[in-house]
């Protein structure tokens, strides 16, 4: 067989294909949800590595950060685009084409020689990254049978959690002993593994196309207001927001071109991206229930790793163990969700687990402090899991379940550009509060201290230098100051949890499963 008509045999469309079943059923699952993970986790492995690519490539830490934000920018404008392109070309076609050239680029990214060519091929690794993500999503719900599609779901879900927690441990231990190219070169041989089971075992579940032509209006108008606004987010805190020329035009141009976009795809005959999937109570519901949910969850990641390091004195090493305690109950309850959910209603899964997260954040603005042990901070990430299982895995059934089965692929890649636009959007606003919050509570507890000059008076006798116990009572102030801040912020993260939580109920109560022909 010639390599075109393997190809062929590969893309060979069809309407209904015949579930899989026993073990081909497991491994392409496994070889999917691997995909996605790999995606998922470029996400942040690259956060903790800046440092050590901008040494690596002569260029100071802030230029550094458009590594991060190139990736992010390319990944955020293709997400959306996942619906037409797979009815365009195909789904597996796709799929397959975006997980090579993801390969591609990875090594190129490995192989870069200046900060110009290492940004230019992160582009190009978000660009094919992208549609991945919603992609696996619409390939497991072709494989897995009907009844078992919660089950896909759960699998799904396991990675998008996991992911985020893992890639900041993974890429700090990369980068300090080894070197950083090895955090884009280690994609190679998983990239292989997942290329070969998805030619091996997807055969027969090529979804047909439909030669619509490209709207290129659409397409420009996406790319400009994503780029400026997820510029104005990711440069908003170094610029000082608007006090920046810079970030003032980025969010003009943002807001322009965003009302264009709407106006242009809801009127257009072939829009690039099918706004019209927001029709769907269920699924802009639980869109909606998404981006407040994960927005939250996923801007604690950036958040609590920053203030273990930099006023409680952790390595990253450390702080990456803390972190890792999320993961723990989140992969344990995910595989019982789907049982869960043959009894009870989705949508009080969905309440419980963003519900439980509430609570967690909760625990953390009560039992953290400046002092807190090792325990006190893993306690609660540790419990957090459970309810991160609760939420996503019946969540993404209901907004899949609420769409018609010719629209997944297209409300999969809107979920997802809510999910990843969400947790942009959060992260800067999160980490802009947490630095006035703590700067205020420094500020405030400075005005309240007591007993200072005797403290300065004991340091001294200590053999401290005046200058020196200065410095250390401004240390100690501006860490309690940082731990108050710390405390307060997880207390708003509460209140916007259970706003979250209380979104899921404007969903009508799905039917059963996602579709039988969810692969459209």
């Amino acid at each position: 067989m010639t390599a075109r008509a393997a190809a062929r045999g590969l893309f060979e469309p069809s309407e209904a294909p015949q579930p899989f079943s026993g073990a081909k059923l497991m491994i392409a699952g496994l070889v999917l949800a691997l995909a996605n993970f790999i995606v998922v986790l470029d996400l942040t492995i690259a956060n903790v590595s800046v440092p050590h690519i901008a040494g690596g490539l002569a260029v100071s830490v802030s230029s550094g950060t458009w590594v991060i934000t190139s990736y992010a920018v390319a990944e955020a404008i293709c997400v959306p685009l996942t619906g037409w392109l797979a009815g365009r070309f195909g789904t597996l076609r796709t799929f397959v084409f975006s997980l090579l050239g993801f390969g591609v680029f990875s090594v190129l990214c490995g192989l870069s020689e200046s900060l110009g060519m290492l940004v230019l091929f992160r582009l190009g690794q978000g660009f094919c990254g992208g549609p991945l993500m919603p992609l696996t999503q619409t390939l497991l719900l072709r494989i897995f049978p009907r009844e078992m599609h919660p089950k896909a779901m759960a699998l799904w879900a396991m990675t998008v959690v996991v992911a985020p927690i893992l890639g900041p441990i993974l890429g700090g231990w990369i980068s300090d002993d080894w070197s950083w190219e090895w955090i884009f070169f280690i994609n190679v041989p998983i990239i292989a593994v997942i290329f070969f089971g998805v030619v091996t075992l997807l055969r027969g579940v090529e979804t047909p196309t439909v030669k619509k032509p490209i709207d290129g209006v659409g397409l420009g108008l996406l790319i400009t207001w994503v780029g400026a606004l997820q510029l104005m987010l990711d440069k908003g805190r170094e610029e000082d927001w608007f006090a920046s020329p810079f970030i003032v035009g980025c969010a003009v141009v943002a807001a322009i071109f965003f009302a264009l976009f709407l106006i242009w795809e809801l009127t257009e005959e072939h829009p690039i991206v099918d706004l019209k999937v927001f029709r769907h109570p269920g699924f802009t519901a639980a869109t909606l229930s998404l981006i407040l949910a994960f927005g939250t969850y996923f801007s604690s990641i950036v958040v609590i790793p920053q203030w273990l390091q930099t006023s409680l004195g952790y390595t990253a090493t450390y702080a990456g163990y803390v972190m890792a305690f999320s993961g723990v109950l989140a992969v344990i309850m995910s595989p019982l969700v789907p049982a869960l959910m043959k009894r009870v209603d989705p949508r009080v899964l969905v309440f419980t687990g963003i519900a439980w997260l509430a609570v967690c954040s909760l625990l953390r603005s009560l039992w953290w402090t400046s002092d807190a042990t090792f325990w006190t901070l893993a306690l609660p990430q540790l419990l957090q899991g459970a309810g991160v299982a609760l939420f996503m895995v019946p969540l993404t059934t209901i907004s899949l379940g609420s769409v018609e089965p010719r629209e997944t692929a297209s409300a999969a890649g809107m979920a997802n550009f809510g999910r990843t636009l969400g947790g942009a959007i959060a992260t800067a606003i999160v980490t802009t509060y947490w630095s006035n919050q703590s700067r205020d509570d420094t500020a405030q507890l400075a005005g309240e201290l007591h007993g200072a000059p005797e403290l300065l008076t004991e340091l001294q006798g200590r053999g401290f230098s005046l200058e020196q116990a200065r410095a250390v009572l401004e240390q100690v102030v501006t860490q309690q100051g940082t731990a108050v801040g710390t405390t307060h912020l997880f207390m708003v993260a509460a209140v916007v949890l259970l706003l979250a939580a209380s979104a899921i109920w404007l969903a009508p109560r799905p039917r059963k499963g996602v579709g039988p022909a969810a692969a459209h």
